[in-house]
C-alpha cells in the first residue's frame, strides 16, 4: 500500500456526512439553516480551529476575487470561511476522498457551491495548470508528507508571481520520542514532521521568499486549556465537534497531542512565503 493511501486510510470516517447530520441535528440545527460558523467545530480540523484560521488569513491579505489554493483542504471548513469573509473563489485538494465528498454537501448546505471547488487528488502532484492561483494556504498538512521539497516545488509551479503563500502546520521543535496516537498519525509511519528550518530550506529551494515565522506554542496550550474548561463546564463536548471526526480516539489523540507540545517536541508554527516577482 502506498504511503499516500495509508494516509487516507487513517482519516477515513465511513459515514462522516450522516455523522455531520446527526449532529447538526442535535445542535437545533437543520440543513436549511445551518452556516459556515455553525459547521466550524467539524471542518476546521486544525489546532485552534477558526481562530487559528482567521489569525493566519489576517496576515495574508488576499484580495477580493482572487482565486485561493486551499491543499489538503479537508472538509473545506478554511475554503468555506475564505470564501463567504473574503469574497475569493477557493480550490482545494485533499487525499481523502470521504472528505471531499462530504465537503461538497456542506458547500451546497450553505450555498457556496460556486464559489469552491473541491478535488480529490495528491498535493505532490496537483492536476492544475501553472500559475492558476493567486494566493493559498496549508493548515496542519505537511505532517503527512515527507517530501516537503517536492511538495513546496508543486505549490510554486501553481501559484502566480507575486503570490502569498501562508502555512500552519505542526513542526518538530526538539528531540524527544513522541507519544501516539495524535490526530495525524496512529504511530510514527505516516508522520513526516520537519523543523521550521527544514521549513525554510524546503520553501527557499523551491523558490519562495519566507518573511514570517510564528511559534504559536503557547497560543495552542492556552486553546486546549481552555476547551477543556468548557467541556467540563457544559458536562461534556457538543453535539458537533472533533470528536465526529475522530470518533472515540479523539480524546487520547488531542491528550497525546497536548503532552508532546508542553513536552516541547512539537508546536504549531505560522510560516509566510512569496512568491516574488521577476525584474
Amino acid at each position: 500500500m502506498s504511503n499516500e493511501k495509508t494516509v487516507s486510510n487513517h482519516y477515513l470516517h465511513g459515514d462522516l456526512l450522516q455523522a455531520i447530520q446527526s449532529a447538526i441535528a442535535k445542535s437545533g440545527k437543520t440543513i436549511d439553516n445551518v452556516t459556515v460558523e455553525d459547521l466550524a467545530s467539524v471542518d476546521e480540523f486544525h489546532i485552534g480551529g477558526r481562530f487559528a484560521t482567521k489569525n493566519l488569513l489576517s496576515q495574508l491579505n488576499f484580495p477580493e476575487q482572487h482565486h485561493i489554493l486551499d491543499v489538503g483542504c479537508g472538509l473545506g471548513g478554511a475554503a468555506r470561511f475564505v470564501s463567504s469573509n473574503y469574497s475569493n473563489h477557493v480550490t482545494g485538494i485533499d487525499l481523502t476522498p470521504e472528505y471531499i465528498d462530504t465537503g461538497r454537501v456542506l458547500c451546497e448546505w450553505v450555498n457556496l457551491e460556486n464559489d469552491i471547488t473541491l478535488h480529490h487528488g495528491s498535493a505532490l502532484s496537483m492536476p492544475f495548470e501553472d500559475e492558476m492561483f493567486d494566493g493559498g494556504y496549508m493548515l496542519h498538512v505537511g505532517m503527512n508528507i515527507a517530501d516537503k521539497n517536492l511538495l513546496f516545488k508543486e505549490i510554486f509551479r501553481v501559484l502566480r508571481e507575486g503570490a502569498t503563500f501562508g502555512i500552519y502546520d505542526i513542526m518538530r521543535m526538539e528531540k524527544g520520542e513522541l507519544t501516539f496516537p495524535v490526530p495525524w498519525a496512529t504511530d510514527g509511519t505516516i508522520s513526516n514532521l520537519a523543523s521550521p528550518k527544514q521549513y525554510r530550506h524546503a520553501l527557499i529551494d523551491a523558490g519562495f521568499e519566507v518573511s514570517r515565522e510564528n511559534n504559536r506554542r503557547d497560543f495552542a496550550l492556552e486553546f486546549f486549556k481552555k476547551q477543556r474548561k468548557k467541556v467540563e463546564a457544559n458536562g461534556g463536548p457538543p453535539p458537533l465537534g472533533l470528536h465526529t471526526l475522530m470518533k472515540e480516539s479523539t480524546p487520547i489523540k488531542i491528550n497525546n497531542m497536548v503532552d508532546n507540545i508542553k513536552a516541547s517536541y512539537i508546536a504549531p508554527v505560522e510560516m509566510i512565503a512569496h512568491k516574488s516577482k521577476k525584474i
